[in-house]
């Protein structure tokens, strides 16, 4: 590898790790940066699942105030993210390298569209009982869903934490904060499980993986900064108006 590659690479996973501790999407940084290097896209997206696992790291270590006070969300959460990104590893690697560009952007609009709405939704949630009613109450509606994020977060990815924010914010009200630490963590999870199966099972470069690990791992912990200054409101406008634009971007390529 040449310098300049070694360093483009690092910088973009330094911005999709501080990126997805901010917002999610942070995948669409870094993955086209291993396409613009010559990798295949499939080989791509596994490698790049391996190299920003450490970013979600740095985030969740920043955020280790908010995630004491979850601990029993936390346990509830493990073995649904475990079932789902094993889900979606298998069925990643099952299918053709092509087969997720086209429906990304729609599924990120979607999770744009949540977090817009998610006051509205949240209210409705809580008059038919679809959502938590105490701190420690888990809903099976959440579960299901922790489930299928996790399968998509395994398959692809990008725009995970945006979905990840507005499901959390419509099925378990809370601080933001709480749920942007709760959010980093299930990545955390979700990513190790698809790390280990991609290890195990699929073309990862493990040359870039590391230089980029690096670079991820620095970018997450320095993210959770901006995340704090930024506030629920203005957050929330950063994870829709980044969501738009990831969107659009991928509608283009």
């Amino acid at each position: 590898m040449e310098l300049i590659e070694v360093l483009g690479l690092a910088a973009a996973a330094f911005a999709a790790g501080a990126i997805n501790s901010v917002a999610g999407g942070g995948s669409l940084v870094s993955f086209p940066a291993l396409i613009a290097a010559g990798y295949p896209s499939k080989t791509a997206n596994v490698t790049n699942t391996v190299a920003l696992w450490p970013g979600y790291i740095g985030g969740s270590v920043g955020y280790r105030g908010e995630l004491n006070q979850q601990r029993k969300r936390i346990v509830a959460f493990t073995l649904p993210s475990v079932l789902g990104a094993l889900l979606g590893s298998a069925i990643l690697l099952a299918t053709p390298e092509s087969a997720f560009d086209a429906i990304v952007p729609f599924l990120i609009l979607f999770a744009c569209g949540l977090m817009a709405f998610q006051d509205p939704l949240g209210r409705f949630a809580q008059t038919h009982r679809l959502a938590s009613r105490t701190g420690d109450h888990v809903p099976l509606t959440l579960l299901l869903g922790i489930v299928l994020l996790a399968m998509y977060g395994a398959y692809f990815g990008a725009g995970l934490g945006i979905m990840t924010l507005a499901v959390l914010g419509i099925l378990l009200p809370d601080d933001i904060q709480h749920s942007n630490a709760l959010k980093g963590f299930l990545s955390v999870l979700i990513n190790l499980v698809a790390v280990v199966y991609f290890g195990l099972f699929g073309p990862v470069e493990w040359l870039p993986a590391f230089i980029m690990a690096a670079g991820a791992l620095t970018g997450g912990y320095y993210g959770v900064g901006i995340a704090r200054r930024l506030g629920r409101r203005w957050l929330r406008i950063t994870v829709i108006a980044y969501g738009v634009f990831v969107a659009l971007v991928l509608l283009i390529r």
